[in-house]
């Protein structure tokens, strides 16, 4: 399965077939999804939000060790405070987001007033903006506070993004979230998918490749490695950087397209971050 997954994605990049052409979204999704539990057959599905975990037993013990006293605590205590915080103005992020603070399964999301797919720390960021305060950066600092108190508040919470069919422009940025992902770049030639699809589960320097279902479940994460939290596109940058290619902007289209998509092969799953990996 995963080959022909494989396969009919790099014939679509190669000879530029139109979005939409090789599978809905729906039909990439169930094979995404039958990729893993063919290979993994022992694993459950619910299994899949916890990572590498899910499929590494030796690394479970050390994450379920770590997770008694979890590294990402502090950072929640200090989200919540800067949601309750009143801005400048007096308004909070709860007017802007009536819903919150468990919100994160609502995003990304397409927007059809804006003709753009919406990511929640964008949309953050316009909060700030609409109430004359500096936006936040995207990969360091306060919005990972901010984003793993609404994380938290969001547990249990299920993947659910929705690709619009009376929207064509969400097909397409969904398709270039597809591309991108099944695209090589980089010195070493290498596509998100050769790593997380076609060697999930396979060593790598050391350390196990974790599948790609279930990624976008757990952000932010603190990883080990970065001693703090750093969100989804933070991670996006990193493994742009690993393979040797030139990364994008955070939230930039590129990425808030490869979030779509990918998110949206998780539909179904819980979220449970903030997650600790290493």
């Amino acid at each position: 399965m995963s080959k022909k997954i494989l396969i009919a994605a790099a014939l679509a990049v190669a000879v530029g077939l139109p979005a939409g052409a090789m599978a809905t979204p729906e039909e990439d999704r169930i094979q995404f999804r039958n990729h893993f539990q063919d290979r993994f057959s022992e694993v459950p599905l619910e299994e899949y939000p916890n990572g590498v975990y899910a499929i590494d037993p030796v690394g479970r013990e050390n994450w379920e060790a770590i997770e008694e006293f979890p590294p990402y605590e502090p950072f929640i205590d200090t989200g919540r405070d800067m949601w309750e915080k009143p801005f400048a103005n007096g308004k909070t992020y709860a007017d802007c987001f009536p819903d919150g603070p468990g919100i994160a399964h609502k995003y990304p999301h397409w927007d059809k007033d804006k003709g753009m797919v919406m990511t929640l720390p964008l949309a953050l960021n316009n909060c700030r903006e609409a109430n004359s305060e500096e936006p936040l950066k995207y990969k360091k600092g306060p919005i990972n506070d901010l984003l793993s108190y609404i994380a938290f508040e969001s547990r249990g919470e299920v993947t659910n993004v929705v690709v619009p069919e009376d929207d064509p422009r969400a097909l397409a940025a969904y398709e270039d979230g597809k591309k991108f992902y099944y695209t090589r770049r980089g010195q070493l030639n290498f596509s998100c998918a050769h790593c997380h699809v076609q060697n999930g589960g396979l060593v790598l320097r050391t350390e196990t490749l974790s599948p790609s279902l279930g990624h976008t479940t757990h952000f932010p994460v603190y990883r080990s490695k970065w001693g703090t939290v750093g969100t989804l596109h933070r991670r996006f940058t990193g493994c742009n950087k690993q393979v040797r290619a030139k990364p994008f902007e955070a939230h930039g289209e590129e990425y808030r397209n490869l979030e779509y998509f990918l998110t949206y092969m998780s539909n179904g799953l819980e979220l449970n971050g903030p997650g600790a990996r290493k």
